[in-house]
């Protein structure tokens, strides 16, 4: 899927998954069809500048970011005690 067929609301959800420090890249192919490079591209277009270098000091090196590099049983793409994208309303603990 190519940038320029994503409504806003894709956008905006990809954006989202991108900096949660545990969503890997691969979730967002999987989901969107955009690979790494794809997703660096967008953010860039997306953000300000300083954003999008914050971000990429952030995720350079994260082997959470990445499923080849993340820790053998780690397999989901949310956390757990996150609700249901539809809601995405904060849970009581």
């Amino acid at each position: 899927m190519k940038t320029n067929n994503l409504s806003f609301e894709q956008i905006d959800r990809i954006i989202e998954m991108a900096w949660e420090d545990r969503t890997p890249f691969e979730a967002i192919k999987f989901q969107f069809g955009l690979s790494e490079q794809d997703t660096i591209n967008l953010m860039r277009k997306e953000m300000k500048a300083s954003s999008f270098r914050m971000w990429r000091k952030r995720v350079q090196g994260r082997a959470t970011k990445h499923a080849q590099k993340r820790v053998t049983g780690i397999d989901r793409f949310k956390c757990t005690l996150q609700r249901q994208i539809t809601g995405n309303k904060i849970s009581k603990r």
